[in-house]
């Protein structure tokens, strides 16, 4: 059997503990059951994320910062009261903005790339790309590679474009992240593999964001 912090077991264990969160999501549940969650779920989300930091600096110059998100929620102003979040969410990133994502839960298992906000000024590179030649080539992208993308930011297509720009979908983002779901078979064979690969076939829209995005 792997050590509890073998990520070979990481999908299955996260799984079992989240649904038994889902159902007991109270402090004192998990208070009594913290050992659990750092032996089944912590420890080895940090050893995967461990390696995939190392993989993913070998593949580009940036340095690479890993990040296993808290369980606890922030309820302060949240109708929700729940104290846990019921998935496990991993975050790679590197100092310009980009990053990769890895997210459990007991419903889906899915991986991401891209950058959750611009600031500013990458945001009127972000639109000025989108509204010309690069904006093709993003949605070709994207439509070869049949990723779902975050909800849109804004109701209308900002100024000066177009309110039927035939992207204007990509011009009311706000930031840009993709998504691959259904990686549950691939997760529960090889964890670390699985991610890599996952993770590989955002290549092209981690290219994109450099190129248009960032300032050079």
């Amino acid at each position: 059997m792997p050590e509890r912090a073998d990520p070979a077991m990481l999908l299955s264990d996260a799984r079992e503990f989240l649904s038994e969160l889902t159902e007991n999501n109270s402090r004192s549940w998990f208070k009594d059951n913290k050992h659990a969650y750092d032996a089944r779920l912590k420890r080895p989300a940090e050893r995967l994320i461990a390696e995939v930091a190392r993989w993913l600096e070998a593949r580009q110059p940036l340095p690479v910062r890993g990040k296993l998100f808290r369980p606890q929620r922030d309820v302060r102003f949240s109708e929700d009261k729940t104290p846990y979040h019921t998935h496990l969410h991993m975050l790679w990133s590197l100092p310009d903005g980009r990053g990769w994502f890895l997210g459990i839960a007991v419903d889906y298992a899915s991986a991401g790339a891209g950058m959750m906000g611009f600031d500013k000024d990458p945001l009127n590179r972000y639109r000025d790309a989108v509204a010309g030649p690069e904006g093709a080539e993003l949605q070709a992208i994207i439509d070869a590679a049949g990723w779902r993308l975050n909800d849109t930011a804004l109701q209308r297509v900002p100024p000066p474009f177009e309110a039927d720009h035939p992207r204007e979908a990509l011009l009311r983002r706000k930031g840009l992240v993709a998504w691959q779901d259904d990686l549950d078979a691939a997760l529960s064979r090889e964890p670390v593999t699985a991610t890599q690969e996952a993770l590989s076939a955002f290549d092209p829209l981690v290219a994109w964001l450099e190129a248009n995005v960032l300032a050079r």
